[in-house]
């Protein structure tokens, strides 16, 4: 284990993201498209609110970029999530399983459906859950039922598996896949990192039963807020749309709704951002794998840490590179000195069985996920810091 010189690291960091230097933040949208243009038609027609031709359009495109049947537009990736874990058959009092190296929202979105989270570790080759050690663990504790397996330590049933692509970093999804034929449990694929990654040649988030997308202000295209629920079946498609449009029967004027909706539609305002982003990806995309190529390279020079690279036969958008210390000792002086300089870093996620709200709930042993979460460091990732312009 070589011991990092903190004051080297972040020379190089300066010098490979910030040469003029000037603050750089971790990672920052770039609006240098159809933008101003889109929204204003917006605002010039009046269709600002949650029906609209941009809707409708950035529909189609999604699911076009995902490689799926149907995208249905949801307000952030979260709501999206909980109306996955919906269409999947979650019930109250069951048992969701979702890596403990994870963003809490796809925690969260377990406990809105009254489920309990059930911990997985995770895989130091691509930052996701790891589906061997999971294979490996429900041989241990489950018990196989005419409903599907169920937690013999809990008598819960085990309902789902809620994969995260790690900073868009494809994580083992074909073999996760072959698992959950195996056990008999579906899998909701969290793809809310991962626009534009690839896995064996394939886009992500359509592997599963179901699976969901984010364009937060920080993802690699951004709606300002929003969300996506991605699937290759038709009737969960147009299920998902109707929840998510507070359950409401199509009529010229009246107002009925025969079960529990949600107002988790995304505004005609919010798509038209989108799909101006949309049509930049490719832009984005190749000026991340840029960024992504001249850390590694500039990290190379630097002992006592490395650069988080794809997994063997992943194509990833690099939306957040990281660099994964050899002492965990050393990380919080690294993120200090990083930051002082301007140099907005930042580590990786608390496990979620650390949060107190989470702290009960099951948990296989994860050696692997602590040993990420301690010596993991998130770099400053824009794509503007690559982006080749004219401008």
């Amino acid at each position: 284990m070589a011991n990092l010189n903190i004051a080297r690291a972040v020379q190089i960091l300066r010098e490979t993201a910030a040469p003029n230097g000037q603050p750089v933040v971790l990672h920052e949208p770039r609006f240098a498209g159809a933008e101003w243009e889109y929204v204003k038609d917006c605002l010039d027609t009046g269709w600002v609110s949650s029906v609209g031709s941009y809707v409708d359009r950035f529909e189609i495109e999604l699911a076009d970029a995902f490689g799926v049947r149907r995208a249905v537009a949801a307000v952030n990736g979260t709501a999206a999530l909980h109306i996955a874990l919906m269409l999947a058959g979650v019930k109250a009092g069951d048992e969701v399983l979702v890596p403990a190296l994870t963003f809490a929202a796809t925690a969260n979105a377990v406990a809105y459906c009254g489920a309990i989270p059930h911990f997985v570790d995770s895989s130091m080759e691509t930052l996701g859950l790891d589906p061997d050690a999971l294979d490996a663990w429900l041989t241990e504790i489950a018990e196989r039922g005419e409903d599907g397996p169920t937690n013999r330590e809990t008598g819960r049933r085990l309902a789902a598996v809620v994969p995260m692509h790690a900073f868009g970093h494809p994580m083992a999804i074909d073999r996760l896949l072959e698992v959950s034929e195996t056990w008999g449990i579906p899998v909701i694929e969290d793809a809310a990192e991962s626009l534009g990654s690839l896995s064996n040649g394939r886009p992500l988030g359509g592997r599963g039963k179901v699976g969901i997308t984010s364009f937060n202000g920080n993802k690699i295209i951004t709606t300002g807020g929003g969300g996506a629920i991605l699937t290759n079946d038709e009737e969960l498609g147009a299920r998902a749309k109707y929840l998510t449009t507070t359950a409401k029967r199509p009529h010229r004027w009246a107002f009925w709704h025969d079960e529990l909706g949600y107002n988790y539609r995304l505004p005609n305002l919010n798509a038209a951002l989108g799909c101006a982003q949309l049509q930049q990806l490719p832009t984005f995309l190749a000026a991340k794998r840029r960024l992504a190529e001249r850390y590694r390279k500039a990290f190379d020079r630097v002992d006592g840490l490395r650069f988080f690279v794809e997994p063997e036969g992943a194509e990833s958008n690099y939306w957040l590179n990281a660099v994964i210390l050899d002492d965990a000792g050393q990380r919080d002086d690294f993120l200090a000195a990083t930051n002082d300089a301007g140099l907005m870093t930042r580590p990786c996620w608390a496990l979620m069985c650390d949060l107190p709200m989470y702290e009960k709930s099951p948990s296989m042993p994860l050696p692997v996920a602590r040993d990420i979460e301690q010596r993991l460091v998130n770099i400053p990732s824009s794509a503007a810091l690559a982006v080749e312009t004219t401008e």
